[in-house]
């Protein structure tokens, strides 16, 4: 017997211990950074994570830095000196904190601090030189949660708390507070709620002693349809976030827009934005631009097939005190402006331009370029400067073409400074030229057809030190280079830079977010090389972004055990016979291991199943009604999804689909409804209805409907909107707040054009039966049973009456000379949470969490829908 206690003493002990040990997946160091990732631990509530290394012993890091991506824990510990570090992962047991696992040893390394926003020995940022955080320095999280909420008092504001991100900046901005402020973005933020024209703006009154970093944590960081834009600010850190889908009136993913200075823009992942009015603008306006700013650094940035990459310089109308440096950007298959400068001294060293269809530097307006150092790979026109030279070359006629050539600017030139460029030997695919000063033989040029000494690109100098002659002119302007790279005040001078293919191997290890980020692209260089096309399905990943990060420790985040289903494309689908249905996608994730898909393959559809992806997707041309359903297999509760694709002779549906947002707000049985409704109501009267509630037309909002003929769609806004909608990717302008279009059948997409606001849908057949009725019908009007049978369901609506509403515990129903066959009840994300059968009239609802669910009765007359509160 002892020898059995003994035991089961000594087997209960490791299995203790085993519960607190953890398994840890990936640990690296980075830029004053490292990142530890780890399986969860079955039963844990939280995690507690420290750092030793540098003096620092047993750091303990805070809650929000911790992150749940389902199968998966990160944590991410920026401000960290560059050294050796290890880090330790300890999971919190019914509140008691267990051993845990430590990693091995993790070398961070400096940012590289170079480059003209350091004059001076400024530091731009809440950060100090060596990558901590400066004395006294105020950390605040941005998560999707707390975009809008997040609080803090700040010194001069007009009235405190401040609450929002933006609302914190505009306190910052009169320059009272010089506290140093680090703000970090944790996951997807999508558009808040207090912007300034779409765009998050930063201001400090160029207050010298107020210092400000906006910077995303670990490789997901996202500002998703939304840009930065700085203005009268100084001593600006911008670092580590992904920018996509930018849509903002200023159209850039970054803007200086004015009186900036001591900027410091790096390590950011530069995406497309969504396509702006003019031709060049399909990719989006700039992804980096600087107007009337100076003492800038653009360093580790990487642009990703953006279209016009960074504008420097518009019209300061001086060359006097104009300072900015690149290094080490990675102009990957990105078009044009590398940058495209007027005015500036602008010190362009050791980037990577990697496949550029058009152009890489370009020299207007008396501006001196020195470029050095720099990797030039299939770049088709490296260097340029105004109406001389390459840009002006007429290929067909083989001469100088002033009147008619112009690749990318009327204005007269500046000069450029070249020395130590590397171009790949497989340039010439690309019809590379460059034309240097004074070669009597320009490589890629056809000997004697011009002057090398007017009509030159750069001046390639022979030492780094070189000064240029004042004998050395534009063609156009008769601009000379200043020399700014040979002023022993400047940094220039004295800087040690890389050869260019070092230069190439730490911009591609080394620029964009955290290991690269989380949304990777392969370009195609046989193609993409030469293209500026927007390549579509790379367009199409980024429209369709939404992270994965599941939650924010601190933020009520899941159990560790939870499974995770998600689907994406409309789930339930009605097509014509013949006709395809659009995909659909369900990815598993939580603590789920696999899934298992009942009702297919059937009637011509089909699944494929990726297990490395976890995802499964449904497709095909049906033959006949499919019902489908999907669950989830793993440690933790079961999440199922399940769909119906209906097939229709082509007959039109007689019965318009009207939805009304200040009556039902996002449920609808016929309109998948994605997206916030604005907090603030409005006021329309239309067709005699009174509208008041509102859904935002941003980035992340879609409707999707499916409709099995020809229609009719009207929108209804504010009723002073002449912006645009886009149905189906084609734009529509608004009249007076209205929108009407004609819509095919299929699958139809309502998404943004302008930010707007709407109220009232309508899809009208042109053979329906109501087409000469006002819109002053509820969305309930009509409804299709699970068979497909049109049924009228308001006189049963009428019979039959559900309360209390808003709910508490228990919702009664009451009805009259109709049997009650069934009542479900669903979410807003269309899951069923409670199901009734036959003759029920009272269903306890106490266990439902707050919020606004969906209540379809089916009864012997027919059925109707009902939304209702539950408190």
């Amino acid at each position: 017997m002892k020898k059995n206690i003994l035991f089961l003493a000594f087997f209960l002990s490791c299995l203790q211990t085993w519960a607190q040990q953890i398994q840890i997946n990936e640990a690296q160091g980075w830029l004053e950074s490292a990142f530890v990732k780890w399986q969860p631990v079955s039963n844990a509530q939280s995690y507690n994570v420290y750092y030793t290394g540098n003096g620092q012993v047993d750091k303990k890091i805070d809650d929000q830095l911790i992150r749940s991506y389902g199968s998966y824990f990160r944590a991410d510990i920026p401000g960290l000196k560059a050294g050796t570090y290890t880090v330790k992962v300890k999971p919190v047991i019914s509140g008691t904190e267990g051993s845990g696992s430590t990693t091995g040893n993790l070398t961070v390394l400096a940012h590289d601090r170079n480059g003209f926003a350091f004059d001076g020995g400024r530091v731009p940022g809440g950060y100090k030189a060596d990558g901590t955080p400066k004395d006294n320095a105020v950390i605040l999280y941005i998560t999707p949660n707390t975009k809008n909420t997040i609080s803090i008092n700040i010194t001069g504001a007009s009235s405190n708390p401040c609450v929002g991100l933006q609302n914190i900046l505009y306190a910052i901005k009169k320059g009272k507070d010089t506290r140093p402020f680090i703000i970090r973005l944790i996951g997807n933020i999508t558009d808040m709620t207090v912007m300034e024209g779409g765009d998050v703006v930063i201001e400090n009154s160029n207050n010298a002693a107020s210092y400000v970093t906006l910077e995303g944590v670990g490789n997901d960081a996202v500002a998703n349809g939304w840009g930065v834009r700085l203005k009268s600010a100084s001593n600006i850190e911008v670092s580590n976030i992904g920018f996509m889908n930018c849509n903002s009136t200023a159209g850039d993913n970054i803007g200086m827009q004015q009186s900036n200075d001591h900027i410091w823009v790096h390590n950011c992942d530069l995406f497309y934005g969504d396509a702006g009015s003019d031709a060049d603008q399909i990719k989006g306006d700039g992804a980096l631009d600087n107007k009337s700013s100076t003492y800038i650094t653009l360093s580790y940035n990487h642009f990703w097939d953006s279209g016009k990459a960074s504008l420097l310089g518009l019209s300061e109308g001086t060359t006097t005190g104009l300072y900015i440096t690149y290094h080490h950007n990675w102009f990957d298959h990105s078009d044009s402006r590398h940058p495209r400068v007027r005015y500036y001294s602008a010190h362009i060293y050791n980037n990577y331009f990697d496949g550029n269809s058009k152009y890489g530097s370009g020299s207007t307006l008396g501006s001196s370029l020195f470029i050095e150092g720099n990797y030039y790979r299939n770049s088709k026109h490296p260097m340029l400067t105004s109406l001389q030279g390459t840009d002006i070359w007429d290929q067909n006629n083989q001469v100088n073409n002033p009147g008619t050539m112009g690749t990318f600017s009327s204005e007269a030139g500046g000069t450029i400074k070249a020395f130590n460029n590397t171009f790949e030997a497989s340039n010439g695919t690309n019809s590379m030229r460059f034309v240097a000063y004074n070669d009597p033989n320009p490589l890629y040029n056809i000997a004697g057809k011009i002057s090398s000494t007017t009509d030159f690109d750069a001046y390639v100098a022979t030492t780094r030190g070189e000064v240029i002659s004042n004998t050395v002119k534009s063609k156009s302007g008769a601009n000379t280079y200043n020399n700014f790279d040979t002023n022993a005040a400047l940094y220039v001078k004295n800087l040690v830079i890389d050869q260019p293919a070092v230069a190439k191997t730490k911009t591609t290890q080394y620029a964009g977010r955290v290991s690269g980020g989380d949304l990777q692209w392969t370009f195609n260089n046989a193609t993409d090389d030469t293209s500026s096309a927007v390549i579509t399905a790379l367009k199409s990943a980024l429209t369709n972004y939404n992270g994965t990060l599941v939650a924010v420790q601190g933020e009520g985040n899941p159990p560790v055990s939870s499974q995770t289903l998600v689907a994406s494309g409309t789930t339930s689908q009605t097509v014509t016979t013949g006709t395809a249905i659009s995909s659909i996608v369900y990815t598993w994730g939580g603590s789920a291991t696999d899934v298992t898909v009942t009702g297919l393959p059937a009637s011509g559809i089909t699944f494929s199943k990726n297990t490395s992806a976890k995802t499964v997707t449904i497709s095909g041309t049906p033959t006949a009604n499919v019902s489908y359903s999907i669950a989830t297999i793993g440690t933790g509760t079961a999440v199922t999804g399940s769909g119906t694709i209906t097939v229709t002779t082509g007959t039109p549906t007689t019965g318009d689909q009207i939805h009304n947002f200040t009556t039902s707000g996002k449920t609808s049985s016929f309109y998948t409804i994605t997206g916030n409704m604005n907090s603030t109501a409005g006021a329309v009267t239309y067709q005699g209805l009174s509208l008041t509630a509102r859904i935002k037309l941003e980035s992340n909002t879609s409707i999707v409907y499916t409709t099995t003929s020809a229609s009719t769609l009207t929108l209804v806004f504010d009723s002073n909107f002449t912006g645009t909608v886009k149905v189906n990717n084609t734009s529509y302008t608004a009249s007076a707040g209205i929108v009407t279009a004609s819509i095919p059948a299929g699958t139809n997409t309502i998404t943004k054009g302008s930010v707007a606001n709407l109220f009232y849908i309508k899809t009208a057949y042109s053979t329906s039966n109501n087409s000469t009725n006002p819109d002053t019908t509820d969305k309930d009007a009509e409804e299709n049973d699970n068979s497909g049978t049109l049924k009228t369901a308001q006189n049963t609506a009428a019979k039959t009456v559900l309360y209390p509403n808003p709910v508490i515990n228990s919702l009664h129903i009451t009805k009259a000379d109709e049997n009650i066959e069934k009542v479900v009840i669903y979410n807003i994300s269309g899951t069923t949470v409670v199901t009734a059968e036959k003759d029920t009239e009272s269903i306890d609802l106490s266990r439902l969490n707050p919020g606004t669910y969906l209540v379809k009765v089916h009864t012997s007359t027919g059925s109707f829908n009902k939304t209702i509160i539950k408190k």
